[in-house]
């Protein structure tokens, strides 16, 4: 019996900033779909990838990772979250309705949980006005004056919580959820 298919969701840390780790979306799409995933999607140019594939989350990721080292030459953190993960994040944003500042509202996207430990140690106050919440694998973020602004980047988190991290607008993380729901 063949492996049921998940939708996932892939955020890459990290590549085409300012012209470091350059990959192009079509090559990217052709390296997800030479994995043997399909229904590869790409969204902007800031590696996000939707796809499905019969394999598990912790092997996707690995391979992808590997894949891109191989064809790209690049070191690059893959995050991964199933449509499930994605759908359940958007609906549970503690900073949804605060006005009409969508604008304002980011997630950042764990590879791990965090150990608790760390996780307890974040300062609520750090980076105010700006507000964030821990939810397991995800931090979403309230940043009134912009995320560009903000204390509370991938590099505070990291620092912080022990592990690799990547930043996406709420525009994107909700795009991202209507393409893994297509």
């Amino acid at each position: 019996m063949a492996a049921r298919k998940q939708t996932y969701v892939a955020l890459l840390r990290g590549i085409n900033l300012g012209g470091r780790n350059r990959i192009a979306m079509a090559d990217l799409r052709a390296l997800v779909s030479a994995l043997g995933h399909d229904d590869v999607t790409t969204y902007l140019q800031s590696g996000n990838v939707v796809f499905r594939s019969a394999g598990r989350a912790a092997d996707v990721r690995r391979a992808l990772e590997e894949r891109i080292a191989r064809d790209q030459g690049l070191a690059v953190t893959v995050l991964l979250r199933t449509r499930s993960e994605i759908e359940k994040l958007v609906a549970r944003n503690p900073f949804a309705g605060a006005g009409d500042e969508a604008r304002a509202l980011h997630v950042t996207f764990l590879a791990e949980k965090p150990e608790p430990a760390s996780a307890r140690s974040l300062d609520p106050n750090h980076g105010e006005p700006d507000e964030f919440r821990l939810a397991g694998r995800d931090v979403y973020l309230y940043c009134p004056n912009g995320y560009g602004r903000s204390k509370l980047g991938n590099a505070f988190f990291e620092k912080h919580l022990g592990v690799a991290a990547t930043t996406r607008n709420w525009k994107t993380v909700t795009s991202l959820a209507e393409l893994a729901a297509a």
